[in-house]
């Protein structure tokens, strides 16, 4: 076979350019291998065996093991007298445990360690009065079996998502004071381990979380993520049912077509078709498979450009009603069950529809999708000549198109439609025509640092800037047409701004000297001055960051581009409250609000001080004001002084206590000519 494989980066390449990717650490894991390796160890000892369970989620492993003797037992129940009980890498619960121990039963604990940690974990933190919550599948055995270690009495958990830890943590407030334990299955995903770990923190100080995926799960996962962003298809090797084969193959959709295969025969049938091919492998898929899949593909992949070439000419050769895999075809809808739509593309073959080759919706049903009747556009994905039926996809085809426009769209610089499904490292992920594309975060907002978190799910247009063509990946900008429309904006603003006109504008910064407002597409500045009538260090005391406020054009210097904004109304002037309610004269409260050299300054009203004059605080005189008065007194003034031009007020202690003493002498004058009784007169009379 004409290939060539490269083991410092793993990769197969072919003649024709196409190449396969294989992950480092694909196949078994530490944990798995040993447990298999028991399992073969027991079957060679020449006494019966049984597993609890299927010793890993690979049905040739299981029937190979089968062949040599080891059955599988679904409980200690069905354990038969004399056989050694294999217990399998998830582990059991105690309870399973002291049943073996009580039954008689030997056995060999194949339990990994890594899973056996966890055990530990749960059973002494449940000891101690914890509760215990555990992220991963419930019906998982590993789960089950960590559940079966709480300590008699314990509370345990088990959460599959953040969402459910969410709704815990607003059932359980006593977890803020008292804080649970948080451990996880050993190949939980990690991104949503992170934010589970987040909440639990955010919510929980006295929270105790344990790392426990396993490193090898997570180099996994994190080597699957890497793979799967630079293929055009990703091929998962492993049983259906194993947890983190499925857990890898969701990390790989993240980024491109996945497949999930448990042998070479599973491989699909178009795969001869994609350039750059990713392989991992579950920790439960042996080597030997794994090397059976890759010889399978690598044949496929490697006579891929001769079958195309050869299926051309057979096709201009005979009749144009002859299908070819990949040809496009129109095809009439027949009819519908619950797994597929059956079609008729007028030839003698019967065209199927499978539901899954109609939406990547796990939800739909097909006849939501298609009726009878109906005539839909389809690519031809596998021929079976001698079942004379052809197997067609419509969700491939509609890719293929979309992708096609997503092209047009980036040479004419066409404004797209999408909605944002994913916020990953670096920016968000749109789905715009059916295809997936990266919006870098410098182009996915207005302005840089704004929030993704604020874009998911929500409707974007935006432009095509890159394309890579052989990769089949598309690069997006948000940012250009927020640009445009905020260029628009601005150019309906300058043509139309005038001195005392109201807009109501978004806070969008502050610095001390003022905010800058967004009054439609433009920013002007409210000065630090014009925000309060009184004093204020910082805008910050009067507005924040994203607030809507109604302020007006004071100045326009449209050759710089700038704009001067008032945001203090004259009703609100305190010194028109002022003159509408004081006058000389007056006596009133006020609060000492500073102190000088030579006076203190009184408010009397927000927004309004008077100066109290060293000479005016005593009727003695006096060496310091801070001999007299302090900062926040309250005293009693007299109104001596108002300018109202220069926004001056005198206010004197002095004038108060003199009337005062003037006051007191009268009174002492009358009560003496009282008792004299003399008559006092004024000189008028």
């Amino acid at each position: 076979m004409a290939f060539e494989i490269s083991r410092q980066v793993q990769q197969i390449r072919f003649p024709n350019g196409k190449q396969i990717q294989v992950a480092a650490t694909a196949g078994f894991c530490f944990g798995v291998a040993r447990a298999v390796r028991l399992a073969y160890d027991a079957a060679g000892g020449g006494g019966r065996v049984c597993t609890l369970g299927p010793i890993i989620h690979n049905p040739q492993v299981v029937d190979d093991l089968a062949r040599k003797g080891v059955r599988i037992a679904d409980n200690v129940q069905d354990i038969m007298p004399g056989e050694t009980v294999v217990i399998r890498s998830h582990g059991v619960g105690a309870d399973v445990y002291e049943a073996l121990r009580q039954g008689g039963h030997a056995f060999v604990d194949a339990t990994c360690p890594f899973v056996a940690k966890i055990h530990w974990i749960v059973a002494q933190e449940s000891a101690a009065g914890r509760d215990i919550l555990i992220a991963g599948d419930p019906s998982h055995p590993e789960v089950q079996a960590i559940v079966g270690h709480l300590a008699p009495g314990g509370h345990g958990y088990v959460i599959s998502t953040p969402d459910e830890l969410d709704k815990l943590l607003d059932l359980h407030p006593e977890w803020v004071e008292e804080g649970p334990t948080m451990v996880s299955q050993t190949t939980f995903q990690l991104f949503l381990w992170e934010i589970c770990k987040k909440n639990l923190k955010k919510h929980c100080t006295n929270a105790k979380i344990f790392d426990t995926i396993c490193s090898a799960t997570s180099d996994r996962q994190c080597e699957a993520d890497t793979l799967a962003q630079n293929s055009d298809l990703m091929v998962v090797i492993g049983g259906r049912y194993s947890s983190n084969t499925n857990k890898l193959k969701a990390v790989c959709e993240k980024h491109c077509t996945a497949v999930m295969v448990e042998c070479a025969a599973d491989l699909p049938a178009d795969i001869a078709y994609q350039d750059i091919i990713g392989v991992t492998a579950g920790a439960s898929t042996p080597s030997y498979i794994i090397k059976e899949v890759l010889e399978a593909m690598s044949e496929m992949l490697n006579n891929a450009g001769m079958e195309e070439e050869f299926n051309f000419e057979e096709a201009l050769e005979q009749s144009f009603k002859k299908s070819y895999t990949g040809e496009r075809v129109k095809a009439y809808v027949t009819a519908v069950n619950a797994a597929e739509a059956i079609v008729d593309i007028g030839t003698k073959h019967t065209g199927y529809i499978p539901l899954s080759e109609l939406t990547n919706d796990p939800g739909a049903r097909v006849e939501d999708i298609v009726k009878v009747g109906d005539t839909i556009d389809a690519i031809v994905v596998k021929i079976n000549d001698q079942e004379g039926t052809v197997i067609l996809s419509k969700k491939r085809l509609d890719a293929i198109q979309g992708f096609e426009n997503i092209m047009q769209a980036e040479e004419e610089r066409t404004v797209l439609d999408g909605t944002v499904v994913d916020i990953v490292n670096g920016g968000v992920i749109a789905l715009v025509e059916g295809i997936r594309v990266f919006v870098p975060a410098s182009q996915a907002t207005l302005r840089r640092g704004e929030d993704l978190q604020a874009l998911l799910k929500q409707p974007v247009q935006l432009r095509i800037i890159d394309v890579d063509k052989r990769r089949k990946r598309a690069v997006g900008s948000i940012r250009s047409v927020l640009m445009d429309k905020k260029m628009e904006m601005e150019k309906k603003v300058w043509e139309t701004i005038e001195v005392g006109n109201v807009y109501t504008g978004e806070v969008k910064s502050l610095t001390s000297y003022g905010a800058f407002v967004d009054i439609g597409g433009v920013d002007g500045m409210v000065h630090v001055t014009e925000l309060s009538w009184k004093r204020i260090k910082h805008p910050s005391e009067v507005v924040h960051i994203g607030d809507k406020v109604e302020v007006y054009v004071k100045d326009v210097d449209k050759e710089n581009k700038r704009i001067s904004l008032g945001y203090k109304k004259a009703e609100d002037n305190p010194w028109e409250k002022f003159k509408q309610e004081y006058e000389v004269g007056q006596v009133v409260k006020a609060t000492v609000v500073s102190i000088t050299p030579f006076g203190a300054f009184a408010r009397i009203i927000d927004g309004v001080d008077g100066l109290i004059h060293i000479s005016q605080v005593a009727d003695h005189k006096i060496g310091k004001v801070s001999d007299v008065l302090e900062v926040g007194q309250e005293v009693t003034v007299k109104i001596i002084e108002i300018d109202t031009e220069k926004k001056r007020i005198s206010l004197s202690i002095r004038a108060l206590l003199e009337d005062q003493a003037q006051q007191d002498d009268a009174r002492a004058v009358a009560d003496a000519a009282d008792i004299a009784g003399v008559s006092i007169t004024s000189d008028e009379e």
